[in-house]
């Protein structure tokens, strides 16, 4: 299928497509005689996976560090990615970003326990 038939599969945008590609997200698609994309149900399954990624808080550099092992979560049942219960070590992509985000959370309970006790004061 075009590109505009797969952006819409996968639910995003041609220039998505093109971005990924560009990335190293997304190997180069088959071209058609006529230079055009063509993308099959694999690509269209990568994107998918790519998207859900990225709106766990991956960001497209943790991704292209582990772009030759996208295509692992797509096996049904996906491949464990490791311990992710509280306390536990973990390592990677999924360990720095866990960390990262207890980071974010203790910060903003930081910053909301101080909002909280000003607000209190001015009471």
């Amino acid at each position: 299928m075009r590109i505009g038939d797969a952006a819409a599969a996968a639910g995003t945008t041609p220039r998505a497509l093109r971005f990924y590609e560009q990335r190293g997200l997304l190997p180069p698609p088959v071209r058609t005689a006529s230079g055009q994309r063509e993308y099959g149900p694999g690509e269209i399954t990568r994107v998918r996976i790519i998207r859900d990624l990225l709106a766990l808080g991956l960001t497209i550099e943790d991704l292209r560090s582990c772009a030759d092992r996208l295509h692992l979560l797509a096996q049904e049942p996906p491949p464990r990615c490791g311990s992710v219960e509280p306390g536990a070590p973990t390592s990677g992509i999924v360990g720095r970003r866990l960390a990262a985000l207890d980071a974010e959370i203790a910060r903003l309970a930081g910053l909301r326990e101080r909002l909280a006790r000003r607000a209190s004061e001015g009471d």
